[in-house]
């Protein structure tokens, strides 16, 4: 399962892990991610999603629909 947001495309970042010594190890930092499952009412119907806890909250904002519109005019799904 990967992990991307399906709608911002955030996926994970490369960094590193510095121990006390001051040596540097390569690590990903992930996106907080949530399966949460939203109803489209013009659909009259139920999808879950993959998305970060900041697409959740845009999402809350705006609303589903406005936001799907938003993120595919975006390019991005």
């Amino acid at each position: 399962m990967s992990r991307i947001c399906d709608l911002t495309g955030k996926a994970y970042m490369n960094g590193n892990s510095v121990s006390n010594s001051n040596a540097k190890t390569k690590r990903k930092f992930y996106p907080n991610l949530q399966l949460k499952k939203f109803y489209i009412p013009e659909e009259d119907k139920w999808i879950t999603l993959k998305v970060s806890t900041s697409a959740v909250k845009t999402i809350s904002k705006l609303g589903i629909t406005a936001c799907i519109n938003k993120f595919v005019k975006k390019g991005s799904i």
